[in-house]
């Protein structure tokens, strides 16, 4: 499934992409001279310079350009009048995407204090993030996605205060998730497919997220019932192949704005809980490859936005009403390897029998012990989960 962001931050990016697009043209009427006399474009032509040196491969010659004063001319660097003075040009965003350059990232870089976009997708940049890019006040956005880069979570990203947008999916990072990443002003956290361990924060306190990717990640444990907290944002929330184990918590139908909803390939164990069917954005539900036992609730089959459901690889016995023939509604709909009767490709009598004698109860299970959750904001509507179907 392609990720996109949600629709105001696309605009902003768009914005952002027409006024340096737009700067870079005008740039070429400013002289050598001007540029060399804006303290700025000095800054910037040292951090640059300093970057070139540490770059080992370049096959596509992007940097090739990256020669003299005038960096505005540079390939991949975009200036723009600076927001505090629109006489002055600066550098304000950086584009090499796609370019399979290989090096890292050096300390000078702190010096691209009015840079608003970097974006380094699928490249061979490695090592740590200079802890000099808290420097960059004005950083919006941050990919770093599809690199080499390695170490515990880069905390420098945490004191950004104008970020939005942090994408470092695709990397060798590892350890915990800090829980300030949850407490800073993002739209959207992507973090999936890296070597990320330990349990999911529960501290959501603050978060503003409209977009959160965990997947691919060994952070083991429960979700936390405070994911509740994004109630207010969150649009989309993948936790594929995260090791989650555990009751899928009640307070999940809590975010009535999720639009997306992935949990699958986890160790998620009990019955899907009947809160749910609260959830009428809903159009991607994805449950396939856990435990889950019991019912397929008729609530969540009959959520008005939903397209798309998928329950294959657990041990569910029943689907209530139409959930036993919900292709008929032109849902996209997956049930196989089961426990149901009288459907095709289910589990053996024998392995269902093996694992429903032994049902789950979420309230006696070890992650029944984390605190509970006082109810969002009322910005959303008034939702009581109800309990979990057996």
């Amino acid at each position: 499934m392609a990720l996109s962001l949600t629709f105001h931050a696309l605009i902003s990016v768009l914005l952002h992409v027409s006024l340096i697009s737009t700067a870079k043209h005008n740039s070429h009427h400013h002289t050598s001279h001007s540029q060399n006399q804006n303290q700025h474009l000095q800054q910037a032509y040292r951090a640059l310079k300093a970057w070139k040196k540490v770059i080992y491969s370049d096959p596509k010659n992007l940097t090739a350009d990256w020669v003299g004063p005038s960096v505005c001319s540079y390939t991949g660097i975009f200036c723009a009048p600076s927001p505090s003075d629109a006489n002055t040009l600066v550098v304000a965003g950086i584009d090499l995407n796609h370019g399979d350059i290989a090096g890292f990232l050096p300390e000078p870089l702190g010096l691209l204090s009015d840079v608003a976009l970097i974006h380094l997708n699928s490249n061979r940049f490695c090592g740590i993030l200079p802890r000099s890019l808290a420097n960059l006040s004005l950083l919006y956005e941050l990919d770093l996605s599809n690199n080499r880069f390695v170490g515990p979570f880069p905390d420098v990203v945490l004191s950004l205060p104008s970020l939005k947008y942090l994408d470092l999916r695709y990397n060798e990072f590892e350890g915990p998730l800090p829980p300030k990443l949850f407490s800073n002003p993002l739209d959207a956290i992507f973090v999936n497919n890296n070597r990320l361990t330990s349990l999911i924060p529960r501290d959501f306190s603050g978060t503003t997220a409209s977009v959160v990717v965990f997947a691919n990640n060994d952070f083991s444990g429960c979700l936390p019932p405070t994911i509740a907290r994004f109630a207010d944002t969150l649009e989309e929330l993948l936790l594929i192949n995260s090791s989650l184990s555990g009751c899928l918590p009640p307070e999940v139908g809590y975010l009535y704005k999720l639009r997306v909803l992935d949990m699958s390939y986890n160790n998620l164990v009990g019955p899907v809980p009947y809160s749910l069917s609260g959830l009428g954005h809903l159009e991607l539900l994805n449950l396939e490859h856990n435990m889950f036992t019991g019912t397929v609730p008729l609530g969540v089959c009959v959520l008005p936005s939903l397209l798309n459901l998928t329950v294959s690889d657990n041990y569910f016995c029943e689907e209530e009403g139409i959930c036993s023939n919900l292709t008929s509604r032109g849902i996209a709909f997956d049930d196989r390897q089961n426990c149901l009767p009288d459907k095709p490709l289910q589990r053996s009598q024998k392995t269902c029998e093996a694992v429903l004698e032994h049902p789950v109860d979420c309230y006696d299970h070890e992650c029944s012990a984390m605190a509970p959750l006082v109810a969002p904001s009322t910005a959303g509507p008034s939702i009581t989960p109800g309990p979990a179907s057996t």
